[in-house]
């Protein structure tokens, strides 16, 4: 099985596949555009998406993929971010002057990069900051990555969790085109998307249904729809499937007061790493 991802070998995402997926074939991709055209155009079987971390919250490019693109979630993984400082082989901390990562990574890890008295230089993400390193062998740069990039790229692990908040984790989405849903699919949980009408209250009146009907919402945010400018989408993580009675009559009181929905998918419910 062809899983796709956004980066390169190394990465986060690439981790999480290797995690939940032992036996699939990762392939990365420059931007997270590409991983769902590719998905689309049937270059892959499944798409392998972070959505949201617990420390920096929303990944909203591919919220936005997710709402716009043919494609349905069929799954929630959480995958555990340990952040690690990798040099050359031989290195030592003492002759680290410059350290190279995504720009979220260095600042999740400013204090250890302070305590080192290194300059941190922003790159495009972790693992591409690895693999540069080790193409530019200079022994006085650094990158932060995952672990797996010193192996896939003949790096060292010169220390190893040296993020500031110890437990950082951010959930993933597997996506299929709608046709490749798997019917047996335990549907635990469903994420949608919806536009409101222009009118008073009819946000309000929306997540009352949820409340009305016993419904529990773990996930609720807003993006805004670039072509209609101060309109927006809203997204709704809930816990119950379309095919439940409850379920059907929310979606019913919602459509008095929505433009637009969209059902993002119905999924097993995954817990997130203790």
């Amino acid at each position: 099985m062809n899983i796709a991802f956004q980066g390169v070998p190394g990465a986060n995402s690439d981790v999480g596949i290797r995690l939940h997926f032992p036996d699939a074939h990762p392939m990365g991709y420059d931007y997270s555009e590409q991983v769902f055209d590719s998905l689309v155009e049937g270059e892959v079987d499944l798409g392998f998406v972070p959505i949201e971390n617990s420390i920096m919250g929303n990944v909203d490019i591919n919220a936005d993929l997710i709402y716009r693109k043919p494609v349905a979630i069929i799954g929630e993984y959480y995958v555990p971010i340990r952040h690690c400082l990798l040099g050359l082989p031989g290195t030592s901390l003492q002759q680290i002057e410059r350290v190279y990562s995504h720009p979220v990574a260095l600042e999740q890890c400013r204090p250890f990069i302070q305590a080192i008295g290194a300059q941190p230089v922003p790159d495009f993400d972790t693992a591409g900051a690895a693999r540069a390193l080790a193409h530019r062998n200079h022994p006085g740069e650094a990158a932060i990555a995952p672990a797996l990039c010193a192996e896939l790229y003949g790096l060292e692990v010169l220390q190893e969790g040296i993020q500031q908040v110890k437990r950082n984790i951010t959930r993933f989405v597997a996506i299929v085109t709608p046709r490749n849903v798997p019917l047996e699919l335990d549907r635990a949980k469903t994420s949608l998307a919806f536009v409101t009408r222009h009118e008073p209250g009819a946000l309000v009146r929306c997540l009352e249904q949820f409340s009305l009907h016993g419904i529990n919402l773990t996930r609720l945010e807003s993006r805004p729809i670039p072509e209609n400018p101060f309109e927006y989408v809203f997204y709704v993580d809930f816990v119950g499937s379309t095919a439940q009675e409850n379920v059907r009559q929310c979606l019913a009181g919602m459509s008095q007061h929505i433009s637009l929905i969209k059902i993002l998918g119905s999924y097993p419910v995954a817990q997130p790493p203790r």
